[in-house]
């Protein structure tokens, strides 16, 4: 039984708290934040016990895997303290401020014997894991060749958005990236897993929806495109406050197929390569897509009635294959590659944005 402890108890802790508890091999049992009446409220639904000092937790709870869910900028000194003391690490998104610290973060927890893991766990969905396990067995018929991730937010949200578009000096606005920084590794992830390079091309352009300038917001930056390739893929992102419908999508073309992954709406579809003749060309993919949703939908009032078909049940899976990982001493869920390379893509996406002189004036011309 791994003894566990969250360190930051603000709104995504409670979802954490939630999935560790589902998982067989875990009990909960420390919790930390600066601000102790967070902690308290936590143990009082959860069990465990608080500290006032991390110092103290690891050292008296001796927890074997710490969650660090606290705001970005504390994710690197507060993992490497927990590396040291002895703890495997699950670390919120966005993983580190860059990739130097990523870099450091992990070599030190293989130099301690440990294991570290971030929450991506939008790679972990049920048609996440069938779209790899169809690219795995060849179903693309080769190389990956062109990919796009499209991530939304709505920053009508009042849990979150509008704290921060009210609040000059929150925490988000004091990030190198601004609101970027803080969401978009969800949709990178998904492109680094196949990318092959380690230095991939990036260029990006970010700006201002026309609504928040509209309401007064000058420097947050809202909308963002992104294309990153190497000599085998090129591959497209693209994070939006303003799009509708809202999409959390991940598509994925090869020499003979493609694959769409649909978050929002919990399906897969297989896009067929093949060209019918004639008028076939307007049937048949209309039929085979249209079978497709269908089972799809069958799939999930299957998993809605049985009570698999759970808003964060992609949480439950990364927790439990990396609490796995260590127990048996077996591959982490998400290789480190992976880890850098979203971090060194957001690297590059954010020194462009500080390089780029922002104008306006085309914008505002279309509007």
């Amino acid at each position: 039984m791994l003894r566990v402890a969250i360190v930051g108890c603000g709104k995504i802790a409670d979802d954490h708290a939630s999935q560790i508890r589902r998982v067989r091999q875990a009990q909960l049992s420390a919790f930390f934040d600066a601000e102790p009446l967070m902690a308290e409220q936590m143990r009082d639904r959860f069990g465990g016990t608080t500290y006032t000092d991390l110092g103290e937790l690891l050292s008296q709870a001796k927890p074997d895997v710490v969650h660090i869910t606290t705001p970005p900028t504390s994710h690197f000194p507060i993992a490497m303290q927990c590396l040291e003391a002895g703890a495997h690490v699950f670390v919120e998104k966005p993983f580190t401020m860059n990739v130097e610290e990523a870099t450091r973060l992990l070599n030190t927890a293989s130099s301690f014997g440990r294991k570290v893991t971030v929450g991506h766990n939008l790679q972990f969905t049920e048609p996440a894991r069938r779209l790899r396990s169809l690219v795995a067995q060849g179903f693309l018929g080769g190389t990956p060749v062109h990919l796009e991730s499209y991530y939304c937010y709505d920053l009508s949200d009042p849990a979150y958005a509008r704290a921060f578009l009210t609040d000059s000096g929150h925490w988000v606005r004091a990030l190198p990236g601004g609101l970027l920084q803080n969401i978009i590794s969800h949709g990178i992830a998904r492109i680094a897993e196949y990318i092959k390079s380690e230095h991939p091309i990036v260029t990006t352009h970010a700006f201002t929806s026309s609504l928040l300038r509209q309401l007064g917001e000058k420097t947050i930056k809202d909308e963002l495109r992104l294309m990153v390739h190497d000599q085998w893929t090129t591959a497209y992102f693209t994070f939006s406050s303003q799009m509708r419908p809202q999409v959390s999508q991940f598509r994925v073309f090869g020499p003979r197929n493609g694959l769409l992954l649909d978050d929002n709406q919990h399906l897969l579809l297989k896009l067929d390569g093949v060209h019918y003749k004639s008028y076939l060309e307007s049937l048949v993919p209309a039929f085979k897509l249209s079978s497709q949703f269908l089972a799809n939908g069958v799939s999930n009032l299957r998993g809605l009635i049985s009570g698999r078909l759970n808003m964060n049940n992609s949480m439950k899976e990364l927790i439990e294959r990396f609490y796995r990982s260590i127990i048996d001493d077996s591959p982490v869920p998400i290789p480190y590659s992976e880890i850098l390379l979203t971090s060194r893509i957001m690297d590059a996406v954010f020194a462009q944005l500080g390089r780029e002189q922002e104008d306006l004036a085309p914008i505002d011309a279309l509007i």
